[in-house]
């Protein structure tokens, strides 16, 4: 395995590679750490209005050098630069210990490629129509059972949901008993979040709660799925079963570590980011009469193409994940600018996705953006990240908010509780509605009829 590339930071950043490099903040890099990871919707347009396109934040381990690019060119730039050159799975070390060290968001080069590979059988779009009456479902029996005629957290449902869609359609668990068990579990999983992340750079914490509460919890978890992955390869008919783990197995060769690192890549990946998007989408069609009145004549006539566009619509104005990151293995020029080995670029998803330049009329939910003979100019819509590292599951997130918005919208009308948006506020990596989305539900007129 390629060593680590060192990071750009304190350590190895001389006064003259400082100098060359883009203008930015003076803060202490504590406090911009602490900026970037509360209030980066803020910090980062307040950067780029004082320093331009390009510019540098430095935060910790080790003062490490950031370089946030936010133009479409130098964004392409980033995406189109050799991945042996401009490493993902570098960016993401502090997730090792939770998503395991074979997860496709941590491995680089040859590794990444191979994982890619045999991934891929599971999320092409053969295998996408084969989930969705699955998904469907769900869905179905989800706002079947939302509470009518009173407000409720739409986003704790939203996560309930796509949680189920986790453990019954990737993992493959349909078991009663076994679903019983594994739900708390899971949940305390994906509710991992700084603090406990702390772990991975301090192992003796392990040793308390609650980071040794969340450990048992993982280990339970990894027994469930181990014992899940030893009865599908014995399984004579897991080449006819349609969920993720069993078409992993009938397509690739893994080892029952790696099957189980992506899994629970897919599982932290997938359930609060769609969760997101979905909460923030019914948070606009809430106070959105016409929108919510075109979605659900959409859900009605079983227009597909309307309903994912309002799912991109709500990626592009409430941007789930606001920036990914590289790290250059070797001095590399991009933006005009000649950055050093061991720099972490980052292309700034939501810049980009919230310049009027590219979206007029920028702050308004507009899902007739995406359809149409002028859809947004390549590079400009890059939610799920763009090149070699593209989201491999962005096909099955897009594909389970069409089946959730049709289930809820021939069911549902849907109105806020008060008129005011609700703040984005920050949770782990995502930022997330600081009321939940809460909304009433009542049925439609015609609804049954």
């Amino acid at each position: 395995m390629t060593p680590p590339t060192p990071l750009l930071g304190a350590r190895t950043l001389d006064r003259e590679t400082a100098r060359a490099l883009p203008p930015g903040s003076r803060l202490p890099t504590f406090v911009q750490t602490v900026l970037f990871a509360r209030h980066r919707k803020t910090f980062f347009p307040r950067l780029r209005a004082q320093y331009g396109d390009v510019f540098t934040i430095r935060l910790v381990p080790s003062s490490r050098v950031v370089v946030v690019v936010s133009r479409p060119e130098h964004i392409r730039e980033v995406f189109s630069t050799p991945p042996s050159i401009a490493h993902a799975g570098e960016g993401n070390t502090a997730l090792e210990p939770i998503m395991g060290s074979h997860s496709l968001l941590l491995v680089d080069d040859d590794d990444h490629v191979r994982m890619r590979r045999q991934l891929m059988p599971a999320f092409n779009g053969h295998a996408l129509r084969g989930y969705s009456e699955m998904i469907a479902q769900l869905a179905r029996d989800e706002v079947e059972a939302w509470p009518v005629g009173e407000p409720f957290r739409l986003h704790d449902r939203m996560r309930d949901l796509t949680l189920e869609v986790i453990l019954q359609v990737v993992f493959g668990v349909t078991d009663s008993d076994r679903l019983e068990r594994l739900r708390p579990l899971v949940e305390k999983v994906v509710s991992v979040g700084p603090v406990i992340m702390l772990g991975a750079f301090y192992p003796t914490l392990l040793r308390f709660p609650p980071w040794r509460t969340f450990l048992r919890a993982q280990q339970q978890v990894d027994e469930i799925l181990y014992d899940e992955i030893a009865r599908r390869r014995v399984d004579p008919t897991v080449a006819e079963r349609n969920d993720v783990l069993s078409k992993l197995l009938a397509a690739g060769t893994w080892s029952d570590v790696e099957l189980r690192d992506q899994l629970v890549t897919l599982l932290l990946a997938g359930h609060e980011t769609t969760a997101t998007s979905l909460a923030w989408a019914f948070h606009e069609l809430a106070r959105m009469p016409e929108q919510l009145q075109a979605g659900q004549q959409a859900a009605d006539e079983g227009d597909d193409a309307y309903l994912e566009a309002m799912g991109k619509e709500s990626l592009r104005l409430h941007p789930v994940v606001y920036q990914v990151g590289r790290r250059l293995t070797e001095a590399t020029e991009i933006a005009g600018y000649r950055l050093p080995r061991g720099t972490t670029v980052m292309p700034a998803i939501g810049l980009v996705q919230g310049d009027e330049q590219h979206f007029p009329d920028v702050h308004t939910f507009r899902p007739e953006r995406f359809l149409g003979d002028n859809p947004p100019a390549p590079g400009t819509w890059i939610p799920f990240g763009g090149g070699t590292r593209r989201c491999i599951g962005a096909g099955f997130s897009l594909l389970e908010s069409t089946e959730i918005l049709r289930a809820a919208l021939t069911r549902y009308d849907v109105r806020a509780v008060a008129p005011a948006p609700e703040k984005a506020k920050p949770r782990n990596v995502t930022l997330v509605p600081s009321e939940g989305c809460t909304i009433i539900a009542t049925p439609r007129p015609n609804f049954g009829g």
